[in-house]
């Protein structure tokens, strides 16, 4: 528990560090590592319209919802608007009498430009497709309802004028639809893909040079993607894969086995069934779900999400590889893996690192920043910005629980690591109020303030555990803290009464990913009554959200010498004449490398003791790692920057990484062509600065 305590010390000590600096997927150095976004930003959608790009993604039972985004140069973005402020479909989106929309809501947008105008289309599960029309993607949308049950759709605006939706899963049918979005043309469903192709679903669909592709993601038996194509749109379609196991070093997080998405909302004391899928089970947890997009100069990129551990599912973006007619994410000699950094698509622009939003927030301002949702549609009247006095006001209203607490406003937790802090007044709380910072999920947890008659508790829950501290204090200000490592899945909560010195309530808070939110985890401002009755209301200020890792200036140690230890059998890498070596229990000059700077992220790495650059020999049958006197193309690596002092090295010459089997029965070569989910397969280094 000590060392705990130390650890969150360190933490805290970054925040004076790093405070406001948010993570970007740009290193500023002309490359970027995925994701693109270290928070939630699921079945994306991008198109590009002359110089700019677009990015749709969703939302599910969240308002705002649909939210688009825009970029100059795929890897820096920033938010444009929603496409909708609140749901129109009734008591389930309202949280009212016992219903709820948790992982239901609105799926899986597809936007697309035509002729002048900006369509995004996506499906409210059991209310049908909606479709959002605009001349500015900045907004307004008008809305229109066409009903049916196509989710998970793309859309075609086909040179004949007409327009074409393809959905299904497996199974893939188009429809052509109206030219006013009134409805569908009667008869023109049909199936164009037939069972046993392994299509899956979440489909996108584009005509490039005539043919006709549509990308899709297979469940089964993993989360590969597939494409198929044909010279005309009812087929006959031929198919390959084109993206699989490739998880980018990420490994499935905890999971709840005994939710669902039709499962009603766990009550406190509900049994969860929590379990682990096996180190390197892929599953999802691979690049799955995206499409492609062409750059002004020709050039061809993938988008897809990720499972990303508790954080949600992510926007990745890789290079694309036309090889045979296929696109293929990956590079020539690689195809299939996508590298986690990379050189940035070329586009004629300069663009200055920066994040998608703005998250922490003194609400000052007259309205909420666009990185808040409410959880389901808020009750009018019963929130406000206080410009006066510069808080957030939430009224408590009736609900038996956390999860079904009205007006919650939610942002996404950023990971790898990340601290949030918030002001609570709870001075105007009555009888039976609770309001304070959640997360949440389910299971979820808190910790705030209650009130009683007996008085005010600083209060802490983990429904996990079904767990509930209550501490009786004289304040009714007190400073409120998340403390997660959403990397791990796991967080912690904490209060202070003078802001300075926090104390933790509870123990650690396992976060699992579940299906009845189908979210990741979401840090939540909340009030509401247990007695069934409205209590008070709950002022909120200065939520500071803090991110350690995100400044990563120094994760590639330029003009250090280090030390590389195979993280598969902790084993350091040694320089020998012959190659790449991990005797076990050596170290001098030879186990050290200086690493040289070659520009975009690229580096050469120098052995210390004399016998040369690491160089890759050729391609043969394994692309021998030797040690070369004089530094060429063939000894350049794009350093892959997987964080907390852990890389990968990837040949410029081959485009494959240098590994070894873990029980090192054969020297190091570079044609590995990634890392397993639990980073084990010899590929990954941990690196450490050293004296020589």
């Amino acid at each position: 528990m000590k060392k705990f305590f130390f650890f969150i010390a360190l933490f805290l000590l970054f925040i004076n560090v790093s405070a406001q600096k948010s993570w970007t997927a740009d290193n500023g150095n002309g490359t970027y590592t995925n994701p693109l976004f270290y928070d939630e930003f699921s079945d994306p959608d991008i198109i590009r319209v002359g110089n700019d790009f677009y990015l749709a993604g969703t939302t599910m039972h969240c308002v705002p919802g649909v939210a688009v985004l825009h970029s100059k140069d795929l890897v820096n973005w920033r938010f444009l608007s929603y496409t909708f402020e609140r749901f129109n479909q009734g008591p389930d989106f309202n949280l009212e009498n016992g219903k709820d929309a948790y992982g239901q809501g609105i799926w899986a947008p597809c936007i697309r430009y035509n002729k002048g105008t900006f369509y995004v289309f996506s499906n409210i599960n059991g209310h049908g497709l909606q479709v959002f029309i605009s001349k500015n993607p900045a907004g307004p949308w008008k809305h229109i309802n066409m009903g049916g049950n196509i989710h998970d759709l793309s859309v075609l605006f086909d040179d004949n004028g007409k327009i074409y939706a393809v959905y299904g899963y497996d199974e893939v049918k188009i429809i052509e639809m109206k030219p006013d979005f009134s409805g569908y043309v009667e008869g023109s469903e049909r199936v164009i893909i037939h069972h046993g192709n392994a299509m899956g679903e979440g489909h996108h669909i584009y005509k490039i040079k005539g043919k006709y592709y549509i990308i899709s993601a297979d469940y089964s038996p993993m989360g590969r993607m597939q494409c198929a194509r044909a010279e005309h749109l009812e087929g006959p379609y031929e198919t390959t894969v084109i993206c699989a196991e490739e998880g980018l070093g990420t490994s499935h997080t905890w999971g709840v086995d005994n939710l669902s998405q039709r499962f009603p909302v766990p009550e406190n004391g509900f049994k969860f069934k929590i379990s682990r899928p096996s180190a390197n089970s892929l599953g999802c947890a691979t690049l799955h779900q995206g499409g492609i997009v062409e750059l002004p100069n020709g050039e061809w990129w993938g988008f897809s999400m990720l499972d990303f551990l508790s954080e949600g599912r992510t926007t990745c973006l890789s290079p694309v590889t036309w090889q045979d007619g296929w696109p293929y994410f990956g590079l020539p000699g690689n195809l299939g893996r996508a590298p986690r950094t990379w050189v940035k698509p070329n586009v004629d622009v300069k663009v200055v690192p920066h994040a998608p939003y703005q998250r922490s927030d003194n609400f000052n301002e007259k309205k909420l920043l666009p990185i808040w949702q409410w959880n389901h549609n808020p009750v009018d009247g019963k929130w406000m910005l206080d410009n006066k006095k510069g808080v957030l006001r939430l009224n408590s209203l009736p609900a038996n629980q956390f999860l079904w607490a009205r007006n919650t406003l939610t942002q996404r937790c950023i990971g790898p690591v990340s601290i949030t802090t918030v002001t609570l007044d709870g001075t105007k709380l009555k009888v039976g109020d609770i309001a304070g910072l959640g997360l949440l999920n389910m299971p979820c947890a808190w910790i705030g303030l209650t009130r009683t008659k007996e008085g005010t508790s600083v209060s802490f829950y983990d429904q996990m555990k079904d767990q509930r501290i209550d501490n009786p204090i004289s304040t009714k200000k007190i400073y409120l803290r998340v403390f997660g490592k959403f990397d791990e899945s796991v967080a912690w909560l904490s209060y202070s009464i003078d802001g300075n010195t926090y104390k933790i309530l509870g123990d650690s808070i396992l976060l699992p990913y579940q299906l009845k939110t189908f979210q990741g985890i979401r840090l939540s401002l909340f009030a509401f009554n247990t007695t069934g009755k409205e209590g008070g209301y709950a002022e909120f200020d200065d939520f500071m959200v803090e991110e350690p890792l995100a400044d990563r200036t120094h994760n590639i140690p330029i003009d250090k010498i280090i030390k590389l230890t195979n993280l598969s059998n902790g084993q350091m890498a040694w320089a020998n004449p012959h190659g790449m070596l991990c005797p076990s229990g050596r170290m001098d000059k030879g186990c050290m490398f200086r690493v040289i700077d070659c520009g975009k992220g690229r580096v050469a790495l120098e052995a210390m003791n004399g016998t040369g650059y690491l160089t890759i020999s050729g391609l043969g049958l394994s692309a021998d790692v030797r040690l070369m006197k004089e530094k060429t193309n063939s000894s350049i690596f794009q350093w892959q920057d997987m964080l907390n002092n852990q890389c990968m090295l990837l040949s410029i010459k081959t485009n494959r990484y240098i590994g070894a089997s873990p029980d090192m029965g054969e020297p190091y070569s570079a044609d590995w062509t990634g890392t397993t989910p639990d980073r084990k397969n010899g590929t990954v280094f941990v690196w450490e600065e050293c004296k020589p």
